[in-house]
């Protein structure tokens, strides 16, 4: 049954480009008020080598420009003036003006970097994953001096990062080696790894720091595991394929994006266990729609699902459930960012 879903997977991955999205998806549906959904979204379009920012007051895309080649996931400054781009078809990360879109730096990580995860810290610092070079990087201020420190991961495939709030240590996901590995930013002690399920992707971290929830695609599980001894303290059933996992910023229950199902899985998390499962397609659809990426608004009220086949962007409403409208996404949305959403 594996090896037939991921079959169905990796033809779906090459019929991506060809999809035809729906005329009705692709609109943004009722415009809503500045005060019910204020802030703007940014989009990687990672089939499109762009980056575009939708203004989620009205639903409209208000800007695109060009990126880099194939970017895949993006992060924002503390301050809300940049956003960050991983350009995972090349070696570089990529640093943006949110208010025009203007590309004001490119941060050289070195041979085959193809960086992928990225974080912009509360400590103005980025920090991304190298899965070419198997490491990641830590970007001392990066619209400044650009001072770079390399971490080896020792591990195929890593992908994905979290950062601890203190910036101690980074936690990333590695897909080839089936492990997460946590790293010692400051004392560089030997990174340490333990296996967990198959493929494990999505990576999310407590807001307090000491808990991480992985999302392993392959054996449809997530684990909480401790920030601190990487012991795995609960293996949690989710849904189909779940690519990404995100915690609600009050830290009371994660979402799974389940590829497979078009759909959430909901944990509550203080039980460990599933609450219910989130219909943001169908499972007849899912190979068209090809659903990744997933985001909370900073008020926790509603989740963003981007959808790469349809080059659209769902806004789901976590109390009901509900798919409110679909956003445009440009060419293979992917990677996102939110400023503002708090009400």
């Amino acid at each position: 049954m594996k090896a037939k879903r991921m079959i169905g997977v990796a033809m779906a991955t090459a019929l991506l480009a060809a999809c035809a999205p729906n005329a009705m998806d692709r609109t943004a549906g009722p415009a809503r008020s500045a005060s019910d959904t204020p802030g703007a979204l940014f989009v990687a379009g990672k089939f499109g080598n762009t980056l575009a920012r939708i203004d989620l007051a009205t639903g409209r895309e208000t800007a695109r420009v060009d990126s880099c080649a194939n970017p895949h996931e993006l992060a924002t400054a503390p301050d809300g003036e940049h956003v960050a781009l991983a350009c995972y078809g090349g070696t570089t990360l990529d640093i943006f003006r949110t208010a025009d879109l203007a590309k004001v730096r490119s941060i050289e990580l070195g041979d085959n970097a193809r960086p992928h995860g990225i974080v912009w810290h509360a400590n103005g610092d980025l920090y991304a994953t190298a899965e070419g070079r198997q490491s990641i990087f830590w970007v001392k201020d990066p619209l400044d001096t650009a001072q770079l420190f390399e971490y080896g991961s020792g591990q195929q495939g890593t992908h994905m990062l979290v950062v601890s709030p203190d910036a101690r240590h980074a936690w990333t996901t590695d897909l080839g080696s089936k492990t997460v590995t946590r790293i010692d930013l400051v004392t560089r002690r030997a990174p340490q790894s333990v296996e967990v399920g198959v493929e494990p992707e999505g990576i999310a971290l407590a807001p307090d720091g000491r808990t991480l929830y992985v999302s392993a695609r392959g054996s449809d599980e997530v684990y909480a595991i401790s920030a601190a001894t990487m012991d795995v303290r609960k293996t949690i059933p989710v849904g189909q394929f779940p690519l990404r996992i995100a915690v609600r910023p009050q830290g009371d229950f994660a979402v799974t994006s389940d590829l497979e199902d078009g759909a959430l899985t909901v944990i509550d998390l203080a039980r460990g266990a599933f609450v219910r499962s989130i219909a943001v397609s169908s499972a007849e659809e899912a190979q068209e729609r090809f659903q990744v990426t997933i985001l909370w608004s900073p008020d926790g009220e509603r989740i963003y699902v981007a959808e790469t086949g349809t080059d659209t962007i769902a806004e789901v409403d976590f109390a009901t459930g509900k798919v409110l409208r679909r956003l445009s996404g440009g060419d293979g949305g992917d990677g996102l960012a939110i400023l503002g959403g708090a009400r």
